[in-house]
C-alpha cells in the first residue's frame, strides 16, 4: 500500500516491448498524486480530505432525469450525434449569462469553445501555444492538472510567488525579464486567480491591473483558469481578468464544480486569431465535444434557478470550511494555514521538520487521506505543506478527519523531536568533524 501512494511516478514495464520506442514527450508524463491517492482514499473507512470532488446530494436528480427523457424524445437523434467541434451554440449562448456574473459582457456566442473539461483546454492552448522548451510562467504551489499538461508538452515552468493577496505583480514581472535575459520564449502566464487551487487565496482587485499592464508590456499571454469563481462563501465575485482585457487574457471555467464534474464539460473564451486554432486543435484532438453532455447541461440551465442552486453550494461549502477551520485550531494549533474566502481548499503548513508525503502512508494506516503538497510542484517542494480539501466529507467526517490527521502529525513530530534531541556523544569518530585524538 505504501508503495501504491508514496511516489506519482509510473512503475516502468521492462518486459514492455514497445520499450524504448516512445516519443520523448510520453517519457516525462507523470501520474497525478492526486490520483493516485483515489484506490485507498475512496474506501468508506478511510476519511478523504483529499480530492476536490464536489458533493453532488443537493442536486435534484429525479427531476434531471425526467427533463433528460424528455430531451432524449425530443431531440435524441441529435443528443447522440456528432456535433461541432467549437461546441453546441445553444450551450455558448447559456454560458454568456454565467460570465456576465464576473463582469465579462462584450462576449458573442461565436467567442467560445466549449471543451471535454478544463483539462482539455489547459491541454489545447498548451498544443497551440508552446514547443518544447518553452516557458510557462506558473503560481507556485500549482494546480496539479496543469503541471501534467506542461510537462508532457516538455514546457519548462518556472514559478511565480504568491502571498495571501494572490499572485505577485513584482514576481510576474522578474521572471518575465530573467527568462529572457536567458533567451527563454515565455509563452504565458497561467493563473488561478480566485480560491486558489491548492493555496486558497484570491488575487485582490487592486493587483488584476498590475498583473494585466505587465502582460501587455512584455506581450505575454495570460491564461486565467476559473473553476471556482462562483464558490465565495459571502456571494461575493470579483471581476474576471478577462473583463478588464479582451485581447490578451484567454479564459477558462468549468460546470464541474458549479454542476457536476461527470459531465465533462468546460469552455474558453479567446482572442479571435487563438480562437481559431483552438477550434483547429480541437476537432484533431477529441473532433467534437459529446452532445449528449451539452444537451444535459442545457436542459439543467434551461430548466432550473441555477443561481439558487450555486448560493445552496456556498452555504454548504462554507460550513464545512468553518467546521475545518475549527478542528484544526482545537487540534493542531502549532499549524499555520489560510482560511479561504471561497472554493474547496485549505492549503496547511505542518511544522518544520516533518515531510508531508513521507508521512501520507502513516495517515492512511490511521483512515485518513491528504494531498501532499510536493504534489503541486515540479521541482520537490512543498513537503512542509499538504492540501486539504472540504468540499465532499460532511461536517462530522471533517471534525474526524482532523483529529486523526493529528495523532499522525503528532506522533511525528515526537518522532522528530526525540532523534533531534538525541544526539551522539561528544568526540564521536563518526563525526565528521571530530578533531581526532590528539587535539584536548
Amino acid at each position: 500500500m505504501a508503495d501504491s501512494i508514496s511516489s506519482p511516478t509510473p512503475r516502468v514495464i521492462r518486459n514492455d516491448p514497445w520499450y524504448g520506442s516512445y516519443a520523448a514527450r510520453a517519457e516525462t508524463m507523470r501520474a497525478s498524486e492526486i490520483r493516485a491517492l483515489f484506490a485507498v482514499a475512496s474506501r468508506p473507512e478511510v476519511v478523504s480530505l483529499a480530492g476536490g470532488m464536489p458533493y453532488l446530494d443537493y442536486m435534484p436528480f429525479g427531476q434531471i432525469a425526467d427533463l433528460i427523457a424528455k430531451m432524449m424524445r425530443e431531440k435524441g437523434d441529435v443528443a447522440w450525434q456528432y456535433g461541432l467541434a467549437q461546441g453546441d451554440p445553444h450551450l455558448r449562448e447559456d454560458v454568456l449569462q454565467i460570465m456576465q456574473l464576473e463582469n465579462i459582457v462584450d462576449v458573442q456566442p461565436d467567442d467560445v469553445v466549449i471543451t471535454n473539461g478544463s483539462q482539455n483546454a489547459l491541454d489545447l492552448i498548451t498544443r497551440i501555444m508552446c514547443d518544447p522548451g518553452d516557458v510557462v510562467l506558473s503560481e507556485a504551489p500549482n494546480y496539479v492538472g496543469a503541471l501534467g499538461v506542461f510537462q508532457s508538452f516538455q514546457v519548462d515552468v518556472v514559478n511565480v510567488q504568491l502571498d495571501s493577496h494572490g499572485l505577485i505583480p513584482e514576481s510576474f514581472e522578474e521572471a518575465v525579464k530573467e527568462q529572457r535575459r536567458l533567451g527563454k520564449k515565455v509563452k504565458f502566464l497561467y493563473t488561478v486567480p480566485n480560491f486558489h487551487n491548492p493555496a486558497g487565496v484570491t488575487l485582490s482587485v487592486e493587483r488584476r491591473p498590475k498583473i494585466l499592464d505587465i502582460a501587455r508590456r512584455y506581450h505575454v499571454l495570460i491564461v486565467e483558469d476559473n473553476p471556482y469563481g462562483l464558490l465565495g462563501f459571502d456571494g461575493q465575485t470579483y471581476p474576471a481578468l478577462r473583463s478588464m482585457d479582451a485581447e490578451n487574457v484567454v479564459y477558462l471555467s468549468s460546470f464541474s464544480k458549479i454542476i457536476a464534474p461527470g459531465m465533462r464539460i468546460a469552455w474558453m473564451v479567446a482572442p479571435p486569431g487563438i480562437r481559431q486554432k483552438l477550434v483547429l486543435a480541437n476537432e484533431a484532438s477529441v473532433l467534437c465535444p459529446p452532445n449528449m453532455s451539452q444537451f444535459t447541461i442545457t436542459t439543467y440551465l434551461d430548466n432550473f434557478d441555477w443561481k439558487k442552486q450555486i448560493n445552496e453550494y456556498r452555504g454548504m461549502y462554507k460550513k464545512r470550511c468553518d467546521t475545518m477551520d475549527a478542528a484544526l485550531h482545537e487540534y493542531l494549533p502549532y499549524c499555520s494555514w489560510n482560511k479561504p474566502m471561497g472554493g474547496f481548499y485549505i492549503w496547511l503548513k505542518i511544522p518544520a521538520g516533518l515531510d508531508s508525503r513521507a508521512m501520507l502512508p502513516r495517515a492512511v494506516t490511521a483512515k485518513v487521506a491528504y494531498v501532499a503538497g510536493t504534489g503541486f510542484y515540479m521541482n520537490g517542494e512543498g513537503k512542509d505543506h499538504m492540501r486539504l480539501s472540504f468540499c465532499y466529507p460532511t461536517p462530522e467526517r471533517i471534525h474526524e478527519g482532523i483529529r486523526r490527521l493529528s495523532t499522525v502529525i503528532d506522533a511525528e513530530r515526537e518522532t522528530t523531536q526525540l532523534f533531534a534531541t538525541s544526539g551522539k556523544p561528544d568526540n564521536d569518530p563518526r563525526d565528521p568533524e571530530y578533531p581526532g585524538p590528539d587535539v584536548p
